[in-house]
């Protein structure tokens, strides 16, 4: 099989690689050029094309690097911006997977003639025998575990793709990454947005493509000002830190407002929810019907919690802290919570 490795320059898509040639399979490996700003972290940097292309070197593969700088910009960075002037938290790495992995690398590898492509995820892929459907699975390391991040997969790209690392720990793959003399064996995880700076943060980077604006801090039961922030933009629900508060009694954002520059905060009990009003539902084979029990991951190493689908949304078995709108929300079956099901955005 000729499949097309996506290597990011990181340890798990390095093994996944050598796994893949170990089997047989005639490998190549490919880079996606994503982001073409200012950057001294996260995936896909200079350093870490220049890692992938050495590992593939020592592998003994040919490398391609694909430059997607515009797709990235339209439908990552552009959505993330406008999320965040509506007062939205996005998840970047999401939609990456969403827009540019699993579609416009896929379809690249499609149009050159690879049977399937590769990636590093920490997932499972399995085929049931019967019906010949195909099954996304948690990774076989919890603390590693990604499904929650290939939500978005259906049929089609699951057909397509192949998860070497997804059935090993992490310890696991650095001692094959070892064993194998791979430069990235050791090289530590990235997990910051990539066109965030560490040096500027979120705030220089919206600051620089729309207009932040001050907003003040009310008290959700008594609507009294109790508070100030320098951008509404930037706060999220949930949020404790950075409202101007001072001490007192622990108080979150439970809802931002950005026409009226308004964040409310309240009590850890006004952050609970017994309902979650979800949009974008995408399935792995097909919609679950509505009354369905699920557990729901609410952000990527979050802990499941039982809950049941309905019409618009999901209903928690009991009272959960709220989600920001914008993230995801990932149902799993409910008996082994192993399984993953579809996934929404909180709305």
């Amino acid at each position: 099989m000729r499949i097309a490795v996506a290597m990011s320059g990181g340890v798990d898509s390095s093994v996944a690689a050598a796994l893949l040639l170990e089997e047989g399979h005639e490998v190549v490996g490919a880079t996606m050029k994503l982001w073409g700003g200012s950057q001294d972290s996260g995936c896909c940097s200079v350093g870490d094309v220049d890692d992938a292309r050495r590992v593939a070197q020592q592998l003994g593969v040919t490398h391609h690097v694909f430059n997607f700088t515009e797709d990235f910009d339209a439908h990552v960075v552009g959505p993330y911006v406008a999320a965040h002037a509506a007062g939205r938290t996005p998840n970047p790495c999401v939609e990456c997977n969403r827009h540019l992995k699993f579609d416009r690398l896929l379809g690249r590898a499609m149009q050159l003639g690879f049977d399937a492509v590769a990636t590093g995820h920490h997932a499972r892929i399995e085929r049931d025998p019967l019906t010949s459907r195909f099954r996304l699975l948690r990774g076989a390391d919890p603390a590693k575990d990604q499904s929650y991040v290939l939500h978005m997969l259906g049929q089609t790209e699951l057909s397509r793709l192949r998860l070497p690392v997804g059935r090993l720990t992490k310890p696991e793959v650095r001692r094959l990454a070892a064993a194998a003399g791979l430069r990235t064996a050791a090289k530590p995880e990235s997990q910051d947005t990539c066109f965030i700076t560490a040096t500027g943060g979120r705030e220089a980077f919206l600051g620089g493509r729309i207009p932040l604006h001050a907003a003040r801090v009310v008290e959700a039961r008594s609507g009294v000002e109790v508070g100030a922030v320098s951008a509404v933009e930037l706060v999220t629900v949930g949020q404790r830190h950075g409202l101007g508060l001072g001490g007192g009694d622990r108080r979150y954002a439970i809802n931002v407002d950005v026409p009226t520059a308004t964040v409310t905060v309240g009590t850890s009990d006004d952050l609970l929810c017994e309902r979650l009003d979800v949009g974008g539902w995408t399935w792995v084979d097909g919609a679950v019907p509505t009354g369905t029990e699920v557990l729901v991951q609410t952000s990527a190493h979050g802990r499941p919690v039982l809950a049941v689908v309905e019409d618009g949304g999901i209903r928690f078995a009991t009272r959960q802290r709220r989600v920001a709108p914008g993230q995801a929300v990932v149902v799993y079956e409910a008996s082994a919570g192993t399984e993953v099901l579809g996934g929404a955005a909180a709305a």
